[in-house]
């Protein structure tokens, strides 16, 4: 009787450990004192209720007893509603505008490292170990920058895991990264202008002044084509943050500045679509990207795939589904990675044709290997 106590209790704690990453039901300044006295980094679920990735990692990722084990024998973890409480104030201290954001900081609230989006279990696990990777502080990194490290890959790195975060350093960086090659390719312009949020920020004024050197290694085609996209999606976040005094007829003016009266049309039923996606009007959603997506040749692969991932997450529509079926195979064969054949898999899932869910699932996880 004693052995199966002892096997049982054995059993029940392995049980219980495996239940995935455990989340601290306490403040952050708490969550520090504890860092401190575990000398362990705190990892910041930085979520809000409406972000469907957020959903995804919580019901998916975090409560996998790899990632569970991983996180909690490494870190203080805390999950904090940017929207609420807290979560407000630490929004503005660390610049987060996208979700979920992964933030890692020490036990003073110095960033060390930080991610967003989603991730599988070995992937989310990755994220964890990049965060304890010198090489990947950010607060070390900036302070040899200050000093005067010119390295161009030591520039990228730091690029990369600042530009999000950070817009006004990375200008910066992107500067002297710019000065410090003798001549940029196009993975260097992607790397510009990827990150640049709107018109009016830092980024795309470098855009500009920068011409004459992004167009030794794109096309003026390209050239104008991105700044299109640039002032596109200027106007749809301003559309966005207010719709209501951001009327059609203001928008179609706006837009017409840039784009010809058809696109500007279809950006607008975008817009409308999205803002009805946000309010949790499915049906109204659906129907306008049905609208918006009629004619989808000339679409760019990143809004094909974006249309096509909202669908799977909010449509039920067979018909509907079928249709997002071909903006993703669409996406697909004018850019293939892992994000668009992601979608595709799922859409498949969605709609019972497990045959093809299952190759291109296949398909998403070597491209998913093969890009780290």
């Amino acid at each position: 009787m004693k052995k199966l106590i002892i096997l049982s209790l054995i059993i029940f704690g392995a049980c219980f450990y495996a239940q995935g990453i455990k989340f601290e039901e306490t403040s952050l300044s708490l969550a520090k004192a504890k860092a401190k006295k575990e000398n362990k980094l705190i990892f910041i679920d930085a979520y809000t209720s409406w972000c469907a990735p957020c959903k995804l990692m919580a019901k998916n990722v975090f409560p996998s007893s790899n990632v569970g084990n991983y996180y909690n024998d490494n870190f203080i973890n805390v999950k904090i509603d940017m929207e609420k409480g807290e979560g407000i104030q630490l929004k503005k201290k660390y610049k987060i505008d996208s979700y979920p954001t992964y933030l890692f900081i020490d036990s003073t609230g110095k960033e060390i490292f930080r991610d967003s989006g989603s991730h599988d279990e070995n992937g989310f696990i990755q994220v964890g170990k990049n965060a304890q990777d010198p090489n990947k502080n950010i607060s070390t990194l900036k302070e040899k920058f200050e000093k005067g490290e010119n390295n161009p890959d030591f520039l990228k790195n730091l690029i990369n895991l600042t530009v999000r975060s950070d817009q006004d350093f990375a200008f910066k960086v992107f500067e002297r990264y710019f000065s410090s090659k003798n001549q940029i390719d196009k993975a260097d312009v992607k790397l510009l202008t990827s990150n640049i949020i709107g018109t009016a920020s830092q980024l795309y004024n470098f855009f500009q002044e920068k011409k004459s050197i992004i167009l030794k290694a794109i096309s003026e085609e390209e050239y104008n084509a991105i700044d299109k996209k640039i002032k596109t999606n200027t106007l749809f976040y301003r559309f966005q943050h207010d719709p209501n005094k951001f009327t059609d007829d203001s928008y179609l003016a706006e837009a017409s500045k840039f784009l010809s009266k058809e696109e500007a049309q279809k950006e607008l039923l975008k817009c409308k679509a999205y803002n009805a996606l946000s309010q949790k009007d499915i049906a109204t959603f659906e129907a306008l990207m049905l609208e918006a997506y009629k004619e989808y040749s000339t679409a760019s692969d990143e809004d094909l795939t974006r249309a096509a991932w909202y669908f799977s997450e909010n449509v039920n529509t067979k018909s509907s589904l079928e249709k997002a079926i071909l903006w993703a195979q669409e996406s697909v064969r004018k850019n293939k990675n892992y994000y668009n054949v992601d979608t595709l898999a799922r859409l498949y899932q969605k709609v019972g044709d497990d045959v093809q869910a299952k190759k291109w699932r296949e398909e998403a996880d070597q491209l998913k290997m093969s890009e780290k």
